[in-house]
């Protein structure tokens, strides 16, 4: 694994384990008071100066810093009952990259440390229960890195746009989603909101690619343009998720996602500075190691 470095903090802090980055673009990236949707270029590269060879590269790098991060916390449970765990929310419109992300960025941890949920249209006994029942089952274990691909924040967007759900139900979901969010955070789980802003020409070249490609047809759903339709009610919707559910203990950030490498880097720079501000270390042996190294000479 890569050398581990000095740790650091967050905020207005340089970047430690992650030598290529200009600057850190969390502070760009984070959601606070008064930010805009509107004013975040979905084609831009915050804290990088390179181009797409240089962020391969440099992801390559980070996968290493990535990796060994997550065996420590994965190991600190395993062997010292440590109950912190990582959980990335991924939320987009179509085509944004939610799926590379998880490809990409978590494909280079090792699996068994990490929880998957993908959460699709309710089912009937989904529906016969509060909006988080579902949710709450797939909450990350600890020592673990646990990504929602799509999440509870379906149920104010898609709600919301398409009122399927009165606006006093909606108000009522924003709140208890801080509280979920501030329960999960005080039992020791570092969230991650990520929202990946992709622009409106991106999407409609990524939509036409999977029409082009028989090997991306099922990629594909005519609903895809409806959604794509109703893209400035959505927008409307993701800003009043800002305002309502960014918190300190669970903040959010917002990706520029036109260029697919960059949003890769920078979820991949999140996690690695959640995993750092933790200061992870491996656990100690809970046995004598001398005494085993004894018993294998002698075997």
């Amino acid at each position: 694994m890569g050398e581990r470095r000095g740790g650091r903090g967050h905020e207005g802090s340089t970047v430690g384990l992650e030598k290529y980055w200009a600057s850190d673009p969390m502070d760009v990236l984070r959601v606070r008071q008064d930010f805009l949707l509107a004013d975040l270029d979905p084609h831009g590269k915050p804290g990088f100066e390179g181009g797409k060879t240089e962020g391969r590269k440099s992801l390559e790098i980070g996968a290493e810093i990535l990796a060994d991060l997550q065996e420590q916390l994965f190991a600190g449970h395993q062997m010292g009952d440590d109950p912190r765990r990582v959980l990335l929310v991924l939320q987009a419109m179509d085509t944004a990259g939610k799926g590379g992300i998880v490809k990409h960025v978590m494909s280079a941890v090792d699996p068994q440390g990490v929880q998957l949920a993908t959460f699709k249209k309710p089912t009937k006994e989904e529906l016969a229960h509060d909006f988080l029942w579902r949710i709450r089952k797939e909450v990350p274990e600890p020592g673990m890195i646990g990504v929602f691909d799509r999440s509870h924040y379906e149920d104010v967007l898609i709600a919301r746009v398409r009122e399927l759900a009165p606006p006093e139900e909606i108000e009522r979901r924003y709140d208890a989603i801080n509280e979920f969010e501030a329960e999960l955070a005080a039992s020791g789980t570092v969230i991650i909101k990520v929202m990946l802003h992709i622009s409106m020409d991106e999407q409609r070249e990524r939509l036409l690619k999977r029409l082009d490609r028989r090997d991306k047809h099922w990629k594909f759903n005519p609903g895809d343009i409806d959604e794509r339709m109703l893209a400035p009610k959505y927008r409307e919707s993701y800003q009043l998720v800002f305002d309502r559910t960014t918190t300190p203990y669970a903040p959010w950030y917002v990706i520029p996602a036109d260029r697919k490498w960059y949003a890769r880097l920078a979820v991949q720079h999140l996690l690695i500075d959640a995993l750092e501000s933790m200061k992870l270390d491996w656990p100690l042996a809970d046995y004598d190691i001398e005494e085993q190294k004894a018993r294998l000479a002698t075997g």
